[in-house]
């Protein structure tokens, strides 16, 4: 459960072995959870999952996630010789243990189906979501046609059209709306005009 499972410890905390991760690569969403965790926003949660993480003698973390959870990797990285140092401090870890756990390694990865991340061609999260958008489409394209409709799909994306263009351009949209480009004065006329052509 992300920074949850950090500071919780215990049972979220695991080692992945072959049966745990067999048979999931094809799924969408993450099966290892996500959580967001206000008490890793602050220094006592952050003293929790250190005290966590030395107890199982982690010192590399692989953080998938959008700007919340990469600033929190900073966060913590840039605090983690203090961290260590306070629970020497309050005889919650030796010395010894501080010494072996001195460094904190963090590799980050976009995860956000948004697609809006520089020097990245796809985050993590954007082939899924298009994949799933793409089911959708297909399978109302043809009650579309039957019924002689015309269908109004929302995708995800928030601030970013990625999605809603490719989408767009795969499926054959005949209308579409990004916030990259907002449409002009009296779109309706001419959306109305498009359709009834």
């Amino acid at each position: 459960q992300g920074y949850e499972g950090l500071v919780e410890g215990g049972d979220n905390i695991k080692q992945a072995n072959w049966l745990s991760v067999s048979n999931i690569i094809q799924l969408g969403g993450t099966v290892i959870g996500s959580a967001r965790c206000k008490a890793f926003t602050t220094r006592a949660g952050r003293l929790l999952a250190a005290r966590n993480l030395v107890e199982h003698g982690i010192t590399n973390l692989c953080v998938i996630g959008g700007d919340g959870s990469l600033t929190g990797a900073d966060i913590f990285r840039s605090e983690w010789a203090g961290l260590l140092e306070e629970l020497v401090r309050d005889g919650q870890i030796s010395e010894e243990v501080a010494r072996k756990n001195c460094r904190l390694n963090i590799v980050g990865l976009v995860g956000s189906i948004d697609n809006d991340f520089c020097g990245t061609d796809m985050t993590i999260g954007t082939d899924s979501a298009l994949h799933r958008i793409m089911e959708v489409v297909d399978a109302i394209t043809t009650t579309a046609q039957s019924h002689q409709r015309t269908f109004v799909l929302e995708v995800m994306g928030r601030h970013c059209g990625y999605l809603a263009l490719v989408s767009g351009l795969a499926s054959g949209a005949d209308w579409l709306f990004i916030p990259e480009s907002p449409p002009e004065d009296g779109w309706e006329d001419l959306m109305c005009e498009r359709l009834g052509e």
